[in-house]
């Protein structure tokens, strides 16, 4: 046998069944070859390779996340997206224009530009399931074999949309990672809740926002993405914020029930109680506008976190209670809760925490003088029947 003295004489010699086919489009885009394409993640595992000098390393905390979202898919069916993988070729592979089709030898690999914890993230899982299948195998566990065969092939099959840079060299790839990973701006305040609409309180504010009779009183801005417009009391991202603070008594990012699986009496049954909840607060508060106090962004999520508490004594939340709770705003002096320049100064969980701390204090030192009847109440302060000051 010939001595074979390079790479391209190794690859000539190499079987015509060991191409791996990648049908395609090819084009110019930005001055440069490409090839466009979808391709199963069952072919893609073959064919990518890392390069550490032009990639970064793996980000655990977004490994798991990226891993989470595709359960989504394997475990319940839900539809998910991703942007396409950008790869390198390298000098690697041969195009058939004829046919239409890039072939790469067994041997050959393209490198990752963009999309390295997305292909990550499909590879744990795939060895994971794997290693599960090995385990359910020598257990005889038959159904649970069946089971994890349907999610790898699930996993196999799905599609990804492919770009394949075929004469770009190592500069010009660390270059296109630079401009893909800092040049685009992420989404963010409304605009970034909005679009999630798997998670349990997102559902809950649109369903709110769209079937609730009460919203139309309390407008809620939907579509800005940061803050919202002068027209709107609440923005989309305060909304879920208030809920969970009546359903959780927590601020956002210690909420515990925004996950993804529910059933659709949960949402019914939380409707029925935001609803009720402010139609008491248009009830018992001033007309909304925007310079009453008790309508801001902070008392709004303090006066949910306090009724929560309220209302939860029980162990469940008992709307009696809450309508009782309730019977305690028009007494509060809500220019007292902030001394001087606080509402301005102090940073947002202060803000709020200070809000919900007065709110509370007031209410188990006068609500048993204040919640009564209307005769009573006069009685007890007869200087003024609907507000106390307490500055």
């Amino acid at each position: 046998m010939d001595q074979i003295s390079s790479l391209s004489e190794l690859l000539a010699e190499q079987k015509a069944s060991s191409y791996i086919e990648i049908p395609g489009a090819m084009s110019r885009t930005f001055g440069q070859t490409t090839l466009s394409t979808t391709l199963p993640m069952s072919k893609l595992f073959a064919i990518y390779e890392v390069d550490l000098e032009v990639q970064r390393s793996i980000v655990p905390q977004n490994l798991s996340k990226m891993m989470d979202y595709i359960m989504l898919y394997l475990d319940h069916g839900q539809g998910i997206y991703f942007p396409g993988i950008i790869l390198s070729a390298r000098g690697a592979g041969e195009y058939d224009a004829q046919a239409r089709v890039y072939r790469l030898q067994a041997i050959e690999k393209l490198y990752v530009v963009d999309g390295q914890h997305r292909l990550a993230a499909f590879r744990r899982l795939m060895e994971t399931l794997q290693g599960a299948m090995a385990r359910a195998k020598d257990r005889r566990e038959y159904d649970r074999m069946e089971e994890i065969s349907a999610k790898l092939s699930k996993l196999y099959a799905f599609p990804m949309s492919t770009m394949i840079y075929l004469d770009i060299n190592a500069r010009q790839e660390r270059q296109l990672f630079s401009d893909i990973n800092k040049l685009p701006r992420k989404i963010g305040g409304n605009l970034a809740v909005l679009r999630e609409q798997r998670r349990f309180y997102h559902v809950l504010a649109s369903r709110l926002v769209e079937d609730a009779p009460v919203m139309k009183n309390l407008p809620v801005d939907m579509f800005t993405e940061r803050g919202k417009g002068p027209e709107y009391l609440f923005s989309y991202h305060l909304l879920i914020e208030i809920l969970i603070g009546l359903f959780e008594g927590r601020l956002k990012s210690a909420a515990r029930n925004n996950g993804y699986y529910f059933e659709e009496k949960e949402i019914e049954e939380h409707l029925k109680l935001a609803a009720l909840y402010f139609e008491s607060l248009l009830k018992y508060l001033p007309e909304p506008e925007k310079g009453e106090l008790c309508w801001t962004e902070n008392l709004q999520i303090a006066l949910a976190m306090f009724f929560h508490e309220e209302v939860t004594k029980t162990g469940t939340f008992n709307k009696y209670a809450l309508d009782y709770a309730l019977k305690i705003l028009p007494h509060i002096d809500w220019s007292a809760i902030y001394s001087g320049d606080e509402k301005d100064r102090l940073p947002r969980r202060s803000r709020i925490v200070k809000a919900y701390q007065f709110v509370k204090d007031f209410y188990v030192e006068h609500h048993m003088f204040l919640i009564r009847d209307d005769s009573m109440g006069q009685q007890a302060f007869p200087g003024d029947s609907s507000k106390e000051d307490v500055g």
